[in-house]
């Protein structure tokens, strides 16, 4: 049916085909280019993974230093989380997400210049700051354009950028280490720092140039389809009775406390994976950074389509609890299997297992929260979620760290992540269905 047919029809009740396309039309205009968006911030976030295979030996860093800087990113993530977010809802994601994708591209060409501990501290925590409310301000972008039926998917896409960033970003992390080592006196970490930050800025600026604030202000759209996305949001919150209406409300809120703790379980399986996979895979026999690098893709590659999968699964079905607390299982299987087998082929597979658990999770978590925040409530509760569960991302690769400096081993690390899954799964079951099943 054409756009003229179903106005003529009257946008109060249009065609279930017409609704269809217009959801179908803002899908393809703005979630590709977001995940585009991820894929670059990801890859900045965790190359140091990849770095700390050549950057810890030449400057003497122990397992623990390393862990503990890849952790800092988080503290300064979590400081500005909120107030970046609140910025992002008063000015518009157009102008506020291009400013943190330029500003953390040029923090991120600066590692190139770490020369000890100290200032590899630093420059994480300043990372963490130039990146906060990158993530959070996404997922609140998507609740301008999508209801909640149809937002499971639409994150699912979003962060499948994630394993998007592992299945290229490892491969050509340990190519630009080993082609450019050496290259004018720098080392490979030094160079892959360098050009793996110069997408950011370029995609920065073309934020601001490509997205809308909001429909209203999309001039692809036609009326008709504005109003169609216009009136399924307005009806979204009208069912969300129950969200806080304010900042400091949100603070108060024992359900948003609750949802943190569930999303600070699936987070801390998630950095597990993606700070230490380099090393793990390189522990399992993997030898030379280019075939780390791509073994290291077949976890990733295989996460793409299990997130894709239960995401379209969770919005048909309209169910969110079993979505979630089944891949966490499976995740924490995953961990367990591959730090107990002492074949390379069996600890891959396991590894895949596990990333395709641990990596569904946290799209598929976002239904919960958006399902009963709205407004002032969202930007702010969304980004509290996100900035307290973040600093599992400082926790679990020190963790890993400490215990792998004391037993010689990832093993006792990897059972701690699988530990945390299996909390998350639980609380994800006490979880009232009626209030996340939208």
């Amino acid at each position: 049916m054409s756009v003229q047919a179903a106005t003529a029809r009257g946008v109060d009740a249009p065609a279930a085909d017409f609704v269809e396309q217009t959801y179908h039309k803002v899908f393809w205009r703005l979630v590709p280019f977001l995940m585009l968006c991820y894929v670059v911030a990801y890859l900045d976030r965790v190359n140091v993974g990849f770095a700390k295979l050549q950057m810890s030996q030449e400057l003497g860093f122990s397992e623990t230093v390393y862990g503990l800087g890849a952790g800092l990113f988080f503290i300064g993530y979590f400081l500005f989380e909120v107030p970046s977010n609140v910025i992002l809802h008063r000015v518009g994601a157009r102008v506020w997400i291009a400013r943190i994708m330029i500003t953390w591209g040029i923090i991120s060409a600066g590692f190139m210049f770490v020369n000890s501990a100290t200032s590899f501290y630093i420059m994480r925590f300043l990372l963490g700051l130039a990146e906060a409310g990158f993530y959070p301000g996404v997922i609140l972008y998507t609740t301008t354009w999508f209801p909640a039926h149809r937002r499971a998917r639409v994150i699912a896409v979003f962060m499948s950028a994630i394993p998007v960033s592992g299945i290229f970003g490892n491969p050509l992390s340990g190519w630009i280490m080993d082609a450019f080592n050496g290259t004018y006196g720098l080392s490979g970490w030094q160079w892959m720092f360098l050009i793996e930050a110069v997408p950011a800025v370029l995609v920065g600026l073309a934020v601001f140039f490509y997205l809308d604030n909001r429909p209203s202000e999309a001039k692809w759209l036609t009326a008709a389809e504005k109003q169609v996305i216009e009136r399924d949001i307005a009806a979204d919150g009208a069912g969300k009775e129950q969200s806080p209406h304010s900042i400091a409300t949100v603070f108060r809120n024992g359900r948003i406390w609750f949802m943190s703790l569930i999303y600070f379980a699936f987070v801390t399986g998630q950095y597990g994976l993606t700070f230490w996979m380099p090393t793990i895979v390189k522990a399992s026999g993997i030898q030379g950074n280019l075939n780390i690098g791509l073994v290291s893709a077949i976890p990733f590659l295989f996460a793409v389509f299990v997130m894709i999968l239960l995401g379209r699964s969770a919005d048909r079905m309209r169910e969110r609890r079993w979505h979630l607390i089944i891949p966490a299982l499976c995740g924490a299987v995953g961990f367990v299997v591959a730090a107990s087998t002492g074949s390379t082929v069996v600890a891959i597979a396991a590894l895949a297992v596990a990333a395709g658990g641990v990596l569904t999770c946290a799209p598929l978590f976002w239904s919960l929260p958006t399902a009963f925040l709205s407004g002032a409530g969202a930007a702010a509760g969304i980004a509290l979620i996100n900035s307290v569960c973040n600093l599992a991302g400082f926790a679990s690769p020190y963790v890993i760290g400490a215990l792998r400096d004391s037993t010689g081993s990832t093993a006792a690390g990897m059972y701690a992540l699988a530990g945390m899954l299996v909390i998350g799964a639980v609380c994800v079951f006490v979880t009232p269905k009626q209030v996340v099943n939208r």
